[in-house]
């Protein structure tokens, strides 16, 4: 089976602008730097095209066993393409075991088919800088920052819990000095204006006004009507206690005739009865009638 089987024919479309966009981001440099690294290591020698020289993976599987021995135990002779995928799948899983972080691996895919090698280039980085972090001479990458972690002890943690950190402010040399209660207005007072200072907190200024002098004189009780009395226009005093007659009389009224409450009223018409007087005190008409308004 020959490896054009597995090569994919040109893209078109959106795919085309992302493989476009992804061949951008490759650098010719680190190429280099990573080709010199890697036959440094190894001792074999990359072909002139970079990616297909790595494409069987026998080269990857060497460089990472001698980063760290016994990390392939096999490597397989890149008789057919399934052995070419197995020897990369074989790296990948081992520079998991190495270090590198799950989200800067390749897969297999992207150096087999041809599909994204700026990943690959992205992921033997990592390598380099996870190599370079474990004391190895390499000359590209960076070097990863070492974990430094604390542990304290759980008495320590709860004296931290009392502890009021700076970030939330300070409290230091506040007091309760000239505060007045809870709802009392506060005084200012500017010694420029040649004002005297208050006495006390509890002095009410002329700008909040007086009640000296002041009386309930003329006041009514809550909801009752309050007259207006102008002198200029020759109005006359009225008296408060007084019902105007826009608001109705109840002179003349009296409660005759007025039944119990709850009581039924009886309705009487005069031309179905002969008068009131007929009407007996049980509701009934001189007839037997009932006139009712329930």
């Amino acid at each position: 089976m020959s490896n054009a089987h597995f090569n994919r024919g040109p893209a078109y479309g959106l795919s085309a602008e992302v493989k476009n966009k992804l061949a951008q981001k490759y650098d010719p440099q680190h190429e280099r730097e990573l080709r010199a690294w890697i036959e440094s290591t190894t001792g074999r020698r990359i072909g002139d095209n970079f990616m297909d020289g790595l494409k069987d993976g026998v080269i990857l599987c060497e460089l990472i066993n001698k980063l760290q021995p016994g990390s392939v135990p096999k490597v397989n002779e890149p008789v057919q393409n399934w052995h070419k995928l197995e020897n990369i799948g074989n790296f990948l899983r081992a520079i998991t075991r190495y270090g590198v972080k799950p989200h800067d691996i390749f897969e297999a895919n992207d150096l087999f088919e041809n599909t994204n090698h700026t990943q690959v280039q992205s992921t033997l980085i990592a390598l380099a800088s996870q190599a370079k972090t474990k004391g190895n001479n390499v000359g590209l990458g960076v070097k990863y920052a070492e974990k430094q972690q604390r542990r304290f002890q759980p008495e320590k943690l709860r004296e931290g819990r009392n502890i009021i950190g700076l970030q939330m402010g300070t409290n230091k040399f506040a007091s309760q000095q000239g505060m007045t209660a809870y709802g009392t207005r506060r005084h200012l007072y500017d010694p420029k204006l040649g004002t005297d200072q208050p006495l006390d907190q509890a002095t009410i200024s002329l700008q909040m006004g007086t009640n000296k002098g002041a009386s309930q004189a003329g006041m009514t009780a809550p909801g009752t009507k309050r007259q207006i009395f102008e002198p200029a226009l020759g109005m006359e005093h009225c008296d408060t206690l007084t019902i105007g007659l826009q608001m109705g009389s109840n002179k003349g009224a009296s409660q005759t005739g007025m039944t119990v409450y709850g009581l039924p009223r009886q309705v009487y018409d005069p031309k179905y009865c002969g008068g009131p007087e007929l009407l007996g005190l049980d509701g009934c008409d001189g007839h037997g009638g009932l006139y009712n308004s329930q």
